[in-house]
């Protein structure tokens, strides 16, 4: 794991400052303290933030070729690097690492961007031809690690996170209106589009190719499912013991590593079978590490300990109060680089920071399980009013949603009558592409309501819902309703929120690289192709993972109902403030920031203050606020910070040459 950054001119009539780019590895040096390289020449330079993982003693970057035409810096694992290494010698390639850094080299030396689909793991990478004078940047197929690019002056700049983009002269930081607005309706913005004007980024499953010119993105991946009925037919027996065989594999290979890995244990089903088939490869004790909370409405700590006893693990947990929430949310913003909805990515921060002190750089994690196996209430949601639209005078229909949402107060506790208003809006488009999210976005939009009338003016016309439905895959309606939601899911949530905000942002931001079985595109591309009702039988959820986990996984776990990860939001910062909550939430604050109505934030707070009940929306509407306000103090009044972590020693290699500097640079 790594961060990566570069800045490519395509005269050559002015090199890249080598200065700047110390910089810019400085100030995500999080991302891989452990080492710092540079390549630099007369129209580009590349850098490394190392977090070594895979050949600790000879896998420094930036890495060449044979004749030093072709240079890299690679933000990832490739997990299948050996079996591909074992193919390029036989073809004549050699090399001068063991790390996969150098095979992915190779590889697109020799096939260029169609070795994309030979590699199995999660990256970043950049490729900068000297001789043709060519940049090249790709991003694994689901997006679990990060790449953004800005356009200069005759030139490019890309980077793992965007605050080394805005350390460059003339790329200034501010926040962009439409960004806000999908950040506002879909919890984050869609890429390329970021929350920063004039910051873009690279799509999961793209790559980019710029020489001197306009770059060219293209697609070289993307999220598919058969047309309806036509899903693979074999028995559940057979499902579940292909399923399990594949994500044994996929285990498997992201054990692969030079340096001790561990795994996260939720006490859910996802985490707990990711553990046991980890456990099955590790002959040494496994640690595994989880959250515990101080209110019990989000504690999963008795699910823990019975897994963590079944499974014989070394368990590590960390304790996270509502004031430990506010206490690190700043950092969590300064990470994330948007807005956040939630205040989830705090306590994962924290338990990142756990696992950095337990001397542990690399877990194992059960994102995916949801979105590709049916786990989801939104999943449940759409299938129950697609049935009720198909008798919409029932009166019985529609009260099985009430069994959906218990940790939604204003939902648990409504009538009847308030459950079929709030569900039954637009209840009988089940035609409309969307359909599946269309209540979740309308409600999340609503927070627009709380925009400054300058954000709203910018904003007018535009539409971010009809801008992303006019955007999808034109084979979408042919697939199943469910085959739809899932796309909608994986695309607008999982990629750019939860493995973003809640996945690598708080993990690196404590040097942790987190590792996913369920993301394996082998299988992903699996579970797409099986029938729905392996996924989501009647209403229970993941019924085909359940059957895979079996024996493995102790039954209180498995037969469990899916509990969502959350974690408290109005509790975290009106009881006992910091004082930036208080600062930034002021009206002369909120004016002065120009993004959100002074009177409206005033009115929020004070019913968030007062109130016994508290709505979804409104907690929604508190920490979107916050979060964008302190993304505006961080970034925008007060970028860059006085103080950027050096990076210190740089092994800077030029045209040939190769030396090191220890000391005196920033």
């Amino acid at each position: 794991m790594c961060g990566i950054i570069g800045i490519t001119y395509w005269s050559g009539e002015a090199p890249p400052d080598e200065a700047l780019l110390r910089r810019m590895l400085g100030i995500i040096r999080h991302r891989g303290p452990d080492e710092f390289g540079l390549y630099l020449d007369g129209r580009a330079g590349i850098g490394s933030a190392r977090l070594a993982i895979v050949d600790l003693e000879t896998g420094q970057q930036p890495i060449p070729n044979e004749d030093e035409s072709l240079w890299i810096v690679f933000n990832g694992e490739v997990y299948n690097h050996p079996e591909l290494r074992a193919d390029l010698e036989r073809r004549g390639h050699r090399f001068r690492t063991r790390s996969d850094t150098e095979v992915i080299l190779h590889l697109y030396e020799e096939y260029g961007p169609e070795s994309l689909h030979q590699l199995n793991g999660q990256f970043a990478i950049a490729i900068w031809d000297a001789r043709r004078g060519e940049l090249f940047l790709a991003r694994d197929r689901l997006g679990v690690r990060p790449i953004f690019y800005t356009l200069l002056p005759g030139g490019l700049a890309f980077a793992s996170e965007i605050k080394a983009l805005l350390l460059i002269p003339g790329v200034e930081a501010r926040l962009e209106p439409y960004g806000l607005a999908q950040a506002f309706t879909f919890w984050a913005p869609q890429p390329p589009r970021t929350a920063f004007e004039g910051i873009r980024e690279l799509p999961p499953g793209h790559y980019l190719r710029a020489a001197g010119s306009t770059p060219a993105i293209i697609r070289y991946w993307r999220l598919n499912f058969p047309r309806a009925g036509e899903e693979l037919r074999l028995s559940e027996e057979e499902a579940a013991e292909e399923l399990r065989a594949l994500l044994t594999d996929a285990t498997r290979l992201r054990l692969r590593a030079d340096v001790p890995v561990g795994s996260y244990l939720s006490g859910g089903l996802d985490s707990t079978l990711v553990a046991a088939l980890a456990r099955l490869h590790i002959p040494h004790t496994l640690c595994t590490f989880s959250i515990a909370f101080e209110e019990r409405a989000f504690d999963e700590r008795e699910y823990q300990e019975v897994a963590t006893a079944f499974l014989g693990t070394d368990h590590r947990r960390t304790e996270c109060t509502n004031a430990d929430i506010a206490a690190v949310f700043p950092q969590v913003v300064w990470h994330a680089e948007a807005p956040l909805l939630r205040t989830a990515p705090a306590p994962l921060y924290m338990l990142s920071r756990l696992v950095r002190e337990s001397g542990i750089k690399v877990v194992l994690t059960g994102e995916g399980a949801d979105e590709f196996l049916g786990g989801y209430n939104i999943y449940k949601e759409d299938k129950v009013r697609r049935f009720w639209a198909a008798a919409p005078d029932s009166a019985l229909r529609p009260l099985l949603l009430r069994r959906l949402y218990p940790y939604v107060g204003h939902l648990a506790q409504a009538g009847d009558a308030h459950l079929r208003a709030f569900f039954g809006r637009d209840l009988l488009a089940v035609d409309r592409p969307g359909y599946s999210h269309w209540i979740r976005w309308q409600n999340t939009s609503r927070l627009w309501l709380f925009f400054s009338s300058g954000l709203r003016g910018a904003l007018d016309g535009y539409d971010p819902v009809g801008e992303l439905l006019d955007s999808l895959d034109g084979d979408l309606r042919s697939w199943s309703p469910l085959a739809q939601a899932q796309y909608l899911e994986v695309t607008t949530f999982l990629s750019p929120y939860l493995l973003s905000s809640q996945g690598d942002r708080v993990a690196m931001a404590h040097s942790v690289e987190g590792r996913f079985p369920f993301l394996d595109h082998r299988v992903v591309e699996f579970c797409n192709r099986l029938p729905p009702h392996f996924k989501l039988k009647g209403l229970r959820e993941k019924h085909i993972l359940r059957k895979s986990a079996e024996g493995l996984v102790p039954p209180p776990v498995w037969q469990r109902r899916k509990q969502p990860y959350r974690a408290p939001i109005a509790p975290a910062f009106l009881t006992c403030p910091p004082d930036y909550v208080g600062a930034l939430l002021a009206p002369e604050a909120v004016r002065a920031a120009g993004i959100f109505d002074p009177e409206g934030v005033t009115r929020l707070v004070r019913k968030l203050q007062s109130s016994s009940v508290v709505s979804e929306r409104e907690e929604m509407a508190l920490v979107g606020i916050l979060s964008t306000q302190l993304l505006h103090f961080l970034f925008v009044e007060n970028f860059p910070p006085q103080i950027i972590p050096e990076a210190d020693p740089v092994r800077v290699c030029r045209a040939g040459r190769t030396r090191m500097d220890t000391g005196g640079h920033g």
